[in-house]
């Protein structure tokens, strides 16, 4: 599939469609087992197989059956959407569907549900590539004055933050704030592998960012606040993220919610005072 056909589905908000690799089912087994940091002897034990069964799956001396593929999977961790590519290396059907944002009923609805419960701090669903899918009022008001080179669509978030032209000038601890976000970059190419990753990655740490001041939070996921300066005042803000458990389609298991908590009780009222003058 060309990169132009996946924009327009993007922009259509629809599946990008399915990976395709050329690579032996053993191989994809061995190459997410090594992602993973696991021995054989480790994997086999907790997937409940033998060493040896094992190692002829990875050198392709046995074919893994579908639920034999389901259960390494889940050992280690894989996505969905490389859990079909599993399926289609060993000659089966993929077993996950992808069914684009509009399409997934009730799932769509718990989104939209807390999105709007949420109010009035900001909130967010995105996929694995951090492209908005959806946001309530409050996020909405922040990414409002975007340039369109910067709102797509797709709406990349954290291009629309670290872009010189997006909100970086108006976020004061933005040295901190971009190692952070570069550090959860990198993080979900770990944990997913997604190829889109890389390209992103490269390019928010191509940003320019001002000397460092001498920091006023901790340097942590944990509890570094984006503090970010609007034309009612400054707001400090915490994030938190959701995913959905045990999700069967590659969508659903690719949504995350970001939801924005006041990190003082002065962005708390500020966030109520712009809700109520909304």
């Amino acid at each position: 599939m060309t990169r132009d056909v996946i924009a327009q589905r993007q922009r259509a908000g629809q599946p990008v469609g399915m990976t395709v690799s050329t690579d032996s089912v053993g191989t994809l087994v061995r190459r997410w087992r090594e992602r993973r940091r696991r021995s054989q002897l480790d994997v086999s034990i907790a997937a409940d197989l033998s060493t040896r069964h094992l190692s002829y799956i990875e050198t392709g001396r046995s074919t893994p059956s579908r639920a034999m593929i389901e259960r390494l999977c889940e050992e280690l961790e894989v996505p969905l959407r490389d859990r079909n590519v599993f399926h289609l290396a060993a000659g089966f059907a993929p077993p996950h569907a992808e069914r684009a944002f509009e399409d997934l009923g009730q799932a769509r609805a718990a989104v939209r549900a807390v999105l709007a419960g949420h109010e009035p701090n900001p909130a967010l669903a995105i996929n694995v590539r951090w492209e908005l899918l959806d946001a309530n009022r409050a996020m909405r008001a922040f990414l409002g004055d975007l340039p369109d080179h910067l709102t797509g669509p797709p709406l990349n978030v954290l291009r629309a933050t670290l872009h010189p032209d997006g909100l970086a000038p108006r976020i004061r601890n933005l040295p901190q704030w971009h190692r952070q976000v570069l550090r959860r970059v990198r993080r979900q190419l770990e944990r997913t592998a997604a190829p889109a990753l890389v390209e992103l990655y490269e390019e928010l740490a191509g940003y320019p960012v001002p000397a460092e001041a001498t920091p006023t939070e901790p340097d942590n996921d944990l509890v570094l606040p984006m503090r970010l300066t609007t034309d009612h005042g400054e707001l400090a803000l915490l994030y938190a993220t959701t995913v959905f458990g045990s999700p069967r389609d590659v969508t659903l298991d690719e949504i995350a919610i970001e939801t924005f908590f006041p990190a003082d009780p002065a962005t708390a009222e500020l966030l109520r005072r712009l809700a109520t003058a909304g």
